[in-house]
C-alpha cells in the first residue's frame, strides 16, 4: 500500500540520519564522509531538492483545470468525503501569495481554482509530520542538528513562483544571489557522485551498508540477522 511505502521511506531516511550522527561522533574531525557516511548537510540538501520537486507535481497554485476537475468530481481535497460536508466549494475563496512588481502580495482567489494549493498544503503538513519524527530521532542521537522543509516557493519550476527566485524562507531574491547560494541549498554534482559511490550491495547476514543504521527489528518482528532465505 502507499502507506507502507511511505513508512519504509520514512524509516529508511531516519536510519541514514541516525548513522550520520553516529559516524560524526566516531570521526576525530567530525567528518562523516571520511567514515563512509552521508553527512547531515547533504541530507538536508536532498530534502530541499525533492520536496520542491514534489510540490510541482500538484500543478499551479491558481488553476482553471483544477476548478473544472473539482466541479466534475475528478479532484477533491484530502479526505473530501470524511472531513467536508459542502462539496461544492462555491462562494469560497483562499488567500494566496502572488508576485506583483517583484514583491509578494496576498490575493484572494476562488477556492475551486486553488484546489491544487489546498492539496499541496495537506501534503506539506504530512511532510512536516515526518520531519518531526526524524528530528525526534536526531535528538535521541544527541545532536542539535534538525532537518527542515524549505518554503513552498523555493526552487519551483511549475506554478506561479516558477519565474522568480526565492531563498529557503520564501523571500524573493535575485538570480545571482540564488546561484551564489545554490550549492549550499541543493545537491551538487560532487554530492551526487559521492552518494552514488556508496551504493554497493551488502550480502552478509546481519549486516547493512555503513551509511545506514541497522533497523531495530527485521520483517515480521524477526531479529535483524534472521536468515530469511535459505539456499
Amino acid at each position: 500500500s502507499d502507506a507502507h511505502h511511505v513508512s519504509v521511506g520514512q524509516k529508511g531516511i531516519e536510519r541514514i540520519l541516525q548513522r550520520a550522527v553516529q559516524l560524526e561522533k566516531e570521526d576525530s574531525n567530525g567528518d562523516v564522509r571520511n567514515q563512509g557516511g552521508i553527512d547531515l548537510a547533504t541530507i538536508q540538501k536532498y530534502i530541499n531538492y525533492w520536496f520542491s520537486y514534489c510540490l510541482d507535481l500538484f500543478g499551479s497554485e491558481i488553476s482553471n483545470n483544477a476548478s473544472e476537475f473539482f466541479a466534475s468530481g475528478l479532484k477533491g481535497r484530502w479526505r473530501e468525503s470524511k472531513d467536508f460536508t459542502d462539496h461544492s466549494a462555491l462562494g469560497e475563496s483562499k488567500s494566496i501569495a502572488i508576485v506583483e512588481n517583484g514583491r509578494l502580495t496576498e490575493k484572494d482567489v476562488s477556492l475551486r481554482s486553488a484546489m491544487n494549493e489546498v492539496l499541496r498544503e495537506s501534503y506539506r503538513e504530512d511532510c512536516e509530520r515526518v520531519l518531526r519524527s526524524w528530528n525526534r530521532a536526531l535528538e535521541k542521537e544527541g545532536t542539535d542538528f534538525r532537518v527542515t522543509l524549505p518554503s513552498p516557493r523555493f526552487h519551483r519550476r511549475q506554478g506561479i513562483y516558477a519565474d522568480n527566485f526565492f531563498d529557503l524562507e520564501g523571500n524573493i531574491i535575485t538570480e545571482d544571489l540564488f546561484n551564489q547560494q545554490k550549492d549550499n541549498w541543493l545537491p551538487t554534482e560532487e554530492d551526487r557522485k559521492y552518494v552514488i559511490s556508496l551504493m554497493k550491495p551488502v550480502h552478509d547476514k546481519g549486516h547493512c551498508a555503513n551509511w545506514i543504521a541497522a533497523p531495530k527489528r527485521g520483517i515480521n518482528g524477526q531479529p535483524f540477522e534472521y536468515e530469511y532465505i535459505r539456499f
